[in-house]
């Protein structure tokens, strides 16, 4: 292991999504889904990490582990629980949230969407019903008309790759309404939420006067590697890499529909992020010669590869590998907006950790302008289809008592993030 420093100004912090850690909402499509038996472990997302009623303590332990930033959502369906009717407490439940956080010296980077829907919405089709571009314009327009004072760092609509992937194409996660025409229906929809968005809080912003406003993207990135590098695995490869990366990276970036999503620019050609952020956890391996699964085969996870506790490859060298590629084409600031493991023993989540970050260095050291990094979670929350057994925290919650305690992970995170490099003396005390 070698030391290295991160440049000055870069911000180290933690992301959350409101779902996983808030607990106590019930109008939103995750609760439903989880009353209906699909959670692995049998838990549910009402009480999660019950951050909802302990943001100071939260807070607290981000300031104890130095973290310079936050990535936060907004749960929709608390502020507008029924079509245009808003909740003005809780919007001020997160205002003062994001006080708190200006207070204690982090700078928030807000989501406005993070794979929840209202059920008002839900229930009218989702992003399905093309109208939900209006919908989530209007929601969008009243956060930002209360909340944008304090907020400069926005994110519309988190990884709605994954989101549409899950419910449209490999199910398992609601609607659960395996059809390609919808998930392409929906994503078309989404890309004009998330440039509605975009052009609505510029638009906001600017009128009361700010002149610092970043949105960007959260998109889920991997590698799609061939098992045997044959022809056949390598056309699907492109063929995952199409439907699941690129059509949303020219969506959301540019305005542009690529096929079979559509053509051309339906909403005019712009440059619809102002900062690339990657979401970035594994790769996969797709193997067509020996998998009865159809003409794309299935994706699996390299043979002997190191795993997590959900049985992800820990593959650190993909976090360059798309970055790079995205880097070279937008030259726009790169945001590395999640990148974590599940490790509930605390076994290897710090050489992930060290590993991860060196990709940043070796990013940075390579002209690739990146700004932050993320790392998920704050605290082990509710991990959806894997309930509350995956651990992803850099701090543990005991489920029983919602106890916090900081992982050893968790403390070389916040020396890295007070001191903005790893230094000889944390390799000593962290690996022997």
């Amino acid at each position: 292991m070698e030391t290295f420093a991160l440049p000055k100004g870069f911000l180290l912090g933690t992301a959350t999504s409101s779902l996983q850690i808030e607990g106590g909402d019930r109008n939103n499509t995750w609760y439903r889904w989880v009353q209906t038996g699909h959670i692995k472990d049998g838990t549910t997302s009402f009480v999660a990490a019950d951050h909802w009623n302990r943001v100071a303590e939260d807070i607290a332990l981000m300031q104890q582990l130095h973290l310079q930033t936050y990535r936060m959502s907004l749960e929709w369906s608390r502020i507008e629980p029924e079509q245009g009717q808003f909740d003005n407490d809780a919007l001020q439940h997160y205002r003062k949230e994001i006080e708190m956080l200006l207070a204690a010296g982090i700078r928030p980077l807000v989501t406005l969407h993070y794979f929840t829907n209202p059920l008002w919405a839900e229930d009218a089709g989702g992003w399905l019903n093309p109208e939900a571009a209006d919908w989530f314009e209007r929601y969008t327009t009243h956060v930002v008309e209360n909340l944008g004072d304090l907020v400069s760092d926005w994110c519309p609509i988190n990884a709605p790759n994954v989101c549409l992937a899950q419910g449209y194409l490999v199910g398992g996660w609601p609607p659960n309404d395996v059809r390609l025409t919808r998930y392409l229906r929906a994503a078309r929809t989404m890309i004009e939420g998330h440039i509605r968005a975009y052009r609505k809080i510029h638009q906001v912003r600017a009128a009361a006067g700010y002149q610092d406003t970043a949105v960007g993207t959260a998109l889920h990135l991997r590698p799609f590697d061939p098992k045997h590098g044959t022809g056949h695995e390598r056309r699907a490869a492109a063929v995952y890499d199409r439907l699941f990366h690129e059509v949303f990276v020219s969506g959301l970036c540019e305005g542009r529909l690529l096929q079979p999503l559509g053509s051309g620019y339906p909403l005019g050609e712009g440059r619809y992020c102002d900062f690339f952020g990657v979401n970035y956890y594994t790769r996969d391996i797709v193997n067509c010669a020996d998998s009865p699964a159809g003409p794309l085969g299935r994706r699996e996870v390299r043979d002997g590869a190191r795993t997590n506790d959900v049985g992800w490859e820990i593959y650190p060298e993909g976090l360059y590998r798309v970055c790079r590629k995205y880097w070279d084409r937008y030259h726009i600031p790169v945001f590395i907006t999640e990148n974590g493991t599940a490790d509930a023993a605390d076994h290897f989540r710090s050489d992930f950790i060290y590993e991860h970050l060196w990709q940043v260095h070796q990013l940075i050291e390579d002209g690739v302008d990146v700004q932050r990094y993320y790392h998920w979670s704050l605290l082990d929350g509710f991990e959806w289809l894997e309930g509350l057994s995956a651990k992803f925290g850099l701090v543990a919650v005991d489920p029983s008592t919602l106890e916090r305690t900081v992982r050893t992970s968790g403390w070389f995170y916040g020396d890295i993030a007070r001191s903005g490099e790893v230094t000889s003396k944390m390799l000593r005390q962290y690996f022997g």
